[in-house]
């Protein structure tokens, strides 16, 4: 997520409930707007969030029915049938990244996982107007991502939590 980039416009929040056909009032990603310093000397940073795809990732280890796992190229998932909607999830995320979907299963980000491992982009990366958000795979030192972390400042959100999350914010 490069945050010289994003200007807020929150495409990527439209295109995610469209293509996931989410329920009136939940998200599974958000922008936020965060400004720092005293005036006259302000900086403003504009970051789409969602879930942070952890590889340690806490809401995994709390999940009584293992309805949250790790699927396929460590992708954070959800079985919606093994969900009993307990929560234990939604309180041991350090990203505030889970929701109870009105069926009663706890819902979050999947990158588009029905999208990505058919080699197509997640609905947010693919209608980002300035292109802020980026998809790709970490382990190939030939990606796009991995390029653009080798070349850039970049910071995780709550590196302190111990999750270590997958979401790169170039900075």
């Amino acid at each position: 997520m490069d945050t010289r980039r994003c200007v807020g416009c929150n495409a990527c929040v439209i295109a995610c409930k469209t293509e996931n056909a989410l329920a009136e009032g939940t998200s599974r990603d958000w922008v936020i707007t965060e400004t720092a310093g005293t005036f006259p000397s302000l900086s403003q940073e504009i970051r789409s969030e969602r879930c942070n795809q952890c590889s340690r990732p806490p809401c995994v280890d709390s999940c009584p029915t293992r309805a949250s796992h790790i699927g396929e190229a460590g992708v954070v998932l959800v079985s919606r049938n093994k969900c009993t909607g307990c929560k234990a999830c939604i309180g041991a995320c350090p990203y505030n990244a889970r929701y109870v979907h009105p069926d009663g299963f706890v819902d979050k980000c999947t990158f588009c996982f029905h999208r990505t491992k058919t080699g197509a982009l997640p609905a947010c990366v693919e209608v980002c107007p300035t292109q802020a958000l980026k998809f790709g795979d970490l382990e190939d030192a030939t990606s796009e991502v991995s390029r653009l972390l080798r070349a850039r400042r970049h910071k995780v959100n709550r590196p302190d939590s111990g999750a270590k999350p997958n979401v790169y914010f170039l900075i």
